[in-house]
C-alpha cells in the first residue's frame, strides 16, 4: 500500500476545485492510497480501517475473502473511510479517465460524511488515530491477561448492535453544541409540566414568547428568553443543573449499564474489561450512521460523479467506456436492490420535484392525474433541496418521504413474488404488486433495524439481569441467542434473562410461503412471548 503519485494527486486536486464550485463542502486535506488485491483482502475484514484492533475473526474473514476472490475475482473501484483526514483506496490499474470519475465519487462521499447530521458524533476526532490507540491498548491487555481479552471482545461484539446511537446524537442536538437546545427541552418538557406545572394558556404563551424572540433576535433571542425565565423562576438554573447531572449519569445502552452495575466488571481485578468493552462500543458507534445511510450516501456519490464527470473535458474520448462503467453501477435492477441506483434516482427525482414546486401543499392536494402531470410552479429550489436532504436525512427518511406512486410508476418498479412451477419444477417470479406502499415496505425490510432491547431492573430477582426485547415485528435470530446470553452472563456475573417474541408453534413447511405468494399475500404469522434464561453457562427457553 502506497500513496498515489504526484501526477494522479494533481488530478484529484483538480476534481476538488470543480467539486467545491458545484457546492460540495469538505476538508481539503485527504490521503489517497494505491492498494493491491492482497491489501484489499486484508483490509476488508477490518472495514478498511488499517489501524483497527486485531481479532481472530478478522483472520478468518481474510481466509474467506481469499477463497471468494479465487472463485469470483473482481475489484472495487474505490473505498473511502470517514477519518480526519479522509482516506481513500484505489486499485493500481485504473486509467486516468476512470480515476477522474472515481475521485468525484469519493469527494461526494467525503462531503456526505462531513455534513450529514447522522455522522455528527464523528466530526470532532480522527477515528483512524483513535483506532490505533485502541489497538495498542488491547495489545497491552493481551500481554497481561492473555486469551481472556478475546473472550471479552467476543462477548461485547455479540451485543454491539445495541449501542445507544440516537442518545449519542442527542448530545449534539442543535447547532452541534451538546448543551444547545437541551435547556429549552428541559424548560418546556420538565420544568413547566412536572416541577412547576402551569395552566395550558400560560404554557402556550411561553411557547409564543420563545418563538417570537428567536425569530426576531436569532440565538440572542434564546438568551433573552431565559433571562426572563430566571427573573420569574430564580430556582430554574439549580433544577436544570441537577437534571443535567442525573441525565449524564444515566446509562444510555446495555454497554454502559453493564459497566456501571455488573459485579464482575466492577471487581477491582476486572476493571480492564471495561476498557475492552469501551473500544468495541466506540467502534460500533462510529459505524452506525454508515449502516443507516447506505442508500443515501451511495446515491449522493453516484449523483455527483455523473453530474461532474459529464461536464469535465477529461471525459472526451471515453464516453462509451464511462457509459458502460456507470451503467453497471447505477442501473435499477428489475428484482433486488441496488443502493447506488435507487439513491441516485431518488436525488434526481427530489431535485425535479423541488424545481417544479411539487413538494408543496398545492401539488399534494391535486388528485387529477392530468393536473399533476402538468404541474410546474417553477420554484427552482431543486439543488438547495437535495443539499438539505443530504444534510438531514437517513435511508428510512428518504424512502418514507419520496418513494411515492409517481416515482414507482416512472421507473416501472414492482414487488416480485416467487412460486414453484410443479410441472417443470422451476421457480417462477411474478409481479406481486406495483403499489408504492408495498414497494416502500419491501425497501424498509431491507434496511438495518437493530432490536430494541432494554434493561428492566424491576423484573430482575436475586441479582439477575433482565432484558426486555420491545418487539417491532422482527424476531431475534434464534441461533445467536444462546451464545450471546452466555457471554452476557459472564460479563454480568450472574444469571441473565431475555424476554422476546418468536413465531408461535412449529415452523411452517418450506412450501408455505410460496403457497402464500400464489395468493399474492403473506401467510398469517402469530407470535408468542418467550423467556430465555442463561444460568451456569446453560440456556433454557420457556413460553410465557
Amino acid at each position: 500500500m502506497e500513496l498515489i503519485d504526484q501526477r494522479t494527486k494533481a488530478i484529484m486536486e483538480g476534481c476538488k476545485e470543480r467539486a467545491h464550485e458545484a457546492g460540495l463542502r469538505f476538508q481539503d486535506e485527504t490521503l489517497e492510497y494505491i492498494v493491491t488485491n492482497r491489501d484489499l483482502l486484508e483490509l476488508s475484514p477490518k472495514l478498511m480501517i488499517p489501524t483497527l484492533y486485531d481479532y481472530w475473526v478478522h483472520d478468518v474473514e481474510v481466509l474467506r475473502e481469499k477463497g471468494r476472490y479465487e472463485l469470483y475475482p473482481g475489484n472495487p473501484y474505490e473505498t473511502v473511510i470517514n477519518t480526519r483526514p479522509a482516506i481513500s483506496f484505489y486499485n493500481d490499474n485504473n486509467p486516468d479517465w476512470l480515476n477522474v470519475m472515481i475521485f468525484y465519487h469519493v469527494l461526494a462521499h467525503i462531503d456526505f460524511f462531513q455534513n450529514n447530521h447522522f455522522f455528527r458524533h464523528t466530526w470532532d476526532y480522527d477515528f483512524n488515530g483513535r483506532a490505533l490507540a485502541d489497538k495498542r491498548l488491547i495489545e497491552k491487555l493481551r500481554s497481561e491477561h492473555g486469551q481472556w481479552v478475546d473472550y471479552v471482545i467476543e462477548f461485547s461484539r455479540g451485543i454491539d448492535n445495541l449501542v445507544g446511537f440516537y442518545p449519542e446524537l442527542a448530545r449534539f442536538h442543535r447547532s452541534g453544541r451538546p448543551e444547545a437546545g437541551e435547556r429549552v427541552d428541559f424548560y418546556f418538557d420538565v420544568f413547566l409540566q412536572k416541577i412547576k406545572p402551569v395552566r395550558i394558556h400560560e404554557y402556550l404563551r411561553e411557547v409564543e414568547r420563545y418563538n417570537q424572540l428567536r425569530n426576531e433576535l436569532g440565538e440572542a433571542g434564546e438568551q433573552a428568553f431565559f433571562a426572563g425565565v430566571t427573573r420569574a423562576h430564580p430556582e430554574f438554573e439549580s433544577f436544570h443543573r441537577r437534571h443535567g447531572q442525573e441525565r449524564s449519569a444515566r446509562p444510555v445502552d446495555l454497554f454502559e449499564y453493564l459497566a456501571e452495575h455488573s459485579r464482575r466488571l466492577n471487581d477491582g481485578e476486572n476493571h480492564w474489561m471495561k476498557s475492552v468493552m469501551a473500544v468495541v462500543r466506540q467502534t460500533s458507534l462510529f459505524f452506525q450512521p454508515q449502516i443507516r445511510t447506505k442508500i443515501l450516501n451511495e446515491g449522493w456519490a453516484s449523483y455527483w460523479h455523473e453530474r461532474l464527470f459529464l461536464r469535465d473535458e477529461r471525459i472526451r474520448g471515453h464516453e462509451v467506456e464511462f457509459a458502460r462503467v456507470n451503467a453497471g453501477v447505477t442501473t435499477l435492477p428489475r428484482v433486488g436492490l441496488n443502493p447506488y441506483a435507487l439513491g441516485m434516482q431518488l436525488f434526481y427525482y427530489v431535485e425535479e420535484l423541488a424545481d417544479r414546486g411539487r413538494l408543496g401543499l398545492d401539488f399534494q392536494r391535486l388528485e387529477d392525474a392530468a393536473g399533476r402531470e402538468g404541474f410546474d410552479a417553477g420554484t427552482g429550489l431543486g439543488r438547495e433541496t437535495i443539499f438539505r436532504v443530504r444534510e438531514n436525512f437517513s435511508d428510512f427518511m428518504l424512502i418514507n418521504s419520496f418513494v411515492d406512486q409517481d416515482f414507482v410508476n416512472r421507473h416501472q418498479l414492482f414487488v416480485a413474488g416467487r412460486r414453484l412451477n410443479r410441472d417443470r419444477m422451476v421457480w417462477e417470479y411474478f409481479v406481486r404488486s406495483r403499489k408504492a406502499g408495498d414497494y416502500r415496505q419491501m425497501l424498509f425490510q431491507a434496511l438495518y433495524h437493530p432490536p430494541h432491547v432494554v434493561v428492566d431492573p424491576a423484573r430482575a430477582a436475586d441479582g439477575e439481569l433482565y432484558l426486555d426485547h420491545r418487539f417491532e415485528g422482527k424476531p431475534l435470530v434464534r441461533d445467536f441467542i444462546p451464545n450471546t446470553l452466555i457471554g452476557l452472563e459472564y460479563l454480568w456475573g450472574a444469571p441473565v434473562k431475555l424476554e422476546t417474541s418468536e413465531v408461535a408453534g412449529p415452523a411452517r413447511p418450506a412450501e408455505a410461503p410460496d403457497a402464500a405468494d400464489e395468493a399474492g399475500q403473506e401467510g398469517e404469522v402469530r407470535f408468542e412471548r418467550v423467556l430465555y434464561t442463561a444460568r451456569d453457562r446453560k440456556v433454557t427457553r420457556q413460553v410465557l
